[in-house]
């Protein structure tokens, strides 16, 4: 996707390749989530009711190889995440993983999503304990014997080894704050009022 984050402010950021993982409160839970080009998946999630935090990032590869343009040169295993944290009494894993699947990306693709291709824009659930990992495998095979979509699921359920690091601040909640940037309105946009449209049980205004 066409960034336009200008070269100092990748350079600044360079301190946010640090591992997050933080300190959940009380009646919260947290997954990472892959599923294409992370600020359409932020803009997504972060109207989702019961989420508490959302912040994007990289998994799946390594400290040093946590930045955009070492991402883009698709050879760090890291792929575009977003980290979500949300309040199970308002929101299920269950109903989590159907925006995932059905609201938020394509996952009969693994590693394209719109315009954008590559391993960093797979498909792909970085579960943290053995209840994520079997709730998504049961949930995969649920939609597949279901022919929800013509192709077969192709999503990864792989355990989050390592850590999350979040991306730099030019990427976090980049939606709400470029609303009219070329990619956010022709892919994001669309994305988000495709799910507004899907489950209006879901939305909130209010982002995180």
């Amino acid at each position: 996707m066409n960034r336009n984050l200008s070269a100092f402010a990748i350079l600044a950021a360079s301190l946010m390749g640090t591992a997050f993982s933080p300190s959940l409160k009380a009646g919260t839970d947290s997954i990472v989530l892959a599923g294409g080009c992370f600020w359409g998946m932020q803009g997504v999630f972060e109207h989702v009711k019961g989420v508490t935090n959302t912040v994007v990032g990289y998994a799946g590869g390594k400290k040093d190889t946590a930045h955009y343009e070492m991402v883009a040169q698709r050879n760090t295993g890291h792929a575009e995440s977003i980290r979500i944290t949300w309040d199970p009494s308002k929101l299920t894993y269950r109903d989590l993983l159907k925006i995932y699947f059905t609201a938020a990306h394509d996952p009969t693709t693994l590693n394209r999503q719109h315009h954008d291709e590559g391993p960093e824009y797979r498909s792909a659930i970085f579960y943290s304990n053995d209840e994520q990992k079997t709730g998504a495998e049961a949930y995969i095979r649920e939609l597949n014997a279901a022919h929800v979509y013509r192709d077969p699921i192709v999503t990864q359920v792989v355990p989050l080894n390592g850590a999350f690091y979040p991306a730099e601040p030019d990427h976090q909640h980049f939606l709400d704050r470029n609303p009219d940037q070329g990619y956010i309105a022709n892919v994001d946009i669309p994305l988000l009022n495709g799910f507004k449209e899907k489950y209006p049980q879901f939305y909130t205004r209010d982002s995180k």
